[in-house]
């Protein structure tokens, strides 16, 4: 059986600021700025050049350190300068990037988490220092999990260490995929057995909700720190509703599709490249975070042995599941095909087509028309709509 790796991002809170690491954060930072204006000023975008040609500088300036400070600064200016002369290109950038975040790069030589007793070991100039962090019930689940590179960062909020972790999982092979359909405020399933399922997330009112308090706030309070408080207050409330919504929402897309071993997702990752809409539509598509859950649902399946795919979105609302005719606007949200008269609501043909393309690349034969879906069976009822409820704190 074939096997996949889960990687997942856990956060761990520190208790307090350990003597030396104000040091070592200042350390760290004077580093990357230092092989930031090298790459800059030679141009480099390899790790492995930029690596060679400053390692043996920064050793000298730096003895105390552990080598791999070094190694993990190089990785941080190239990904920092690629990112710079990305947005320069396009006109975003200007001058010289400078590095400013709180923020340390560790590779799994330099620190060894002890989720039982709650510690971790850092090494520093000073030798290995002990660090405690506050438990939380979701850190267990990674006690078996092999552990990777991880990131030290300080906020006024504290001092946090999140650590990438890595698993091995058996993914079986899939009988069938359940076709998924993403849009603003619902999700729409196409079954193998020839059903269909809506369920009502009421994503767009949350964003709408949340976006419209901030702009309120903008307009209210101009400047200072009560603005800025304010702002984040309500940015993290939307980012936990959110959260919360996506874990609910995969885990129903992952029980519903486990029987039958597959699930299929439209890759969007270029969305936004194409989006060429109203100023209002544009702003909510940037602000809709389809990859996000698409990456949630994707690791919660994978822990189940299910199959993911992304298959290509072109046409998957525009084309006749039946036929491959071309659909047409019939009122509303349905379609209806020109050549054999199929009608039904858009995303009903979203997630069929979807699911019907996943099946084209696993290597099935599929019918013009398969058994179950017959003449007008594109239709969501009521009954097969549900709205997925949340509590929120």
């Amino acid at each position: 059986m074939p096997s996949e790796t889960i990687k997942l991002t856990a956060k761990f809170k520190l208790k307090g600021t350990p003597e030396g690491l104000d040091e070592l954060f200042e350390t760290y930072r004077e580093i990357v700025n230092f092989l930031i204006t090298y790459a800059f000023e030679n141009n480099i975008t390899s790790f492995y050049r930029l690596k060679k040609e400053t390692y043996k500088s920064l050793r000298r300036g730096y003895p105390e350190l552990p080598s791999h400070y070094l190694y993990t600064g190089c990785q941080m200016a190239t990904a920092i300068f690629k990112s710079f002369r990305k947005r320069r290109k396009k006109g975003k950038a200007k001058g010289k990037p400078v590095f400013k975040k709180e923020v340390i790069m560790l590779d799994d030589h330099l620190f060894k988490p002890d989720l039982e007793k709650g510690t971790v070991k850092l090494s520093t100039p000073n030798g290995r220092i002990q660090l405690e962090f506050y438990p939380a019930k979701y850190h267990e689940k990674f006690r078996d999990w092999k552990v990777g590179q991880a990131w030290l960062v300080r906020t006024p909020k504290g001092t946090f260490l999140n650590i990438v972790f890595s698993k091995e999982v058996e993914v079986k092979e899939p009988k069938a995929f359940v076709g998924v359909d993403l849009n603003e405020n619902n999700v729409t399933l196409s079954l193998p057995n020839g059903e269909f399922l809506q369920i009502i997330t009421h994503e767009r009112e949350i964003r709408t909700s949340y976006f419209v308090k901030r702009r309120k706030i903008q307009r209210k309070i101009r400047t200072g720190k009560k603005r800025k408080e304010l702002l984040e207050k309500y940015g993290q409330r939307e980012r936990n509703r959110l959260n919360d919504l996506y874990h609910k929402l995969a885990n129903k897309i992952v029980e519903l599709a486990e029987k039958y071993g597959g699930i299929a997702l439209e890759d969007l990752t270029k969305i936004r490249d194409s989006i060429r809409y109203s100023a209002e539509m544009n702003g909510r598509l940037h602000r809709w975070s389809f990859r996000k859950l698409q990456s949630i649902i994707e690791y919660k399946a994978k822990l189940k042995g299910v199959r993911v795919v992304f298959v290509n979105p072109a046409h998957t609302s525009s084309l006749c599941p039946v036929c491959g005719g071309k659909l047409s606007p019939n009122g509303g949200r349905v379609l209806k095909c020109s050549n054999c008269g199929f009608e039904a609501d858009r995303d009903v043909v979203g997630s069929w087509n979807v699911r019907l393309k996943a099946l084209k690349m696993w290597g099935v034969s599929v019918s013009p028309e398969s058994p179950p879906m017959k003449m007008g069976g594109g239709k969501v009822s009521r009954n097969d709509a549900y709205e997925l409820y949340t509590s929120y704190g």
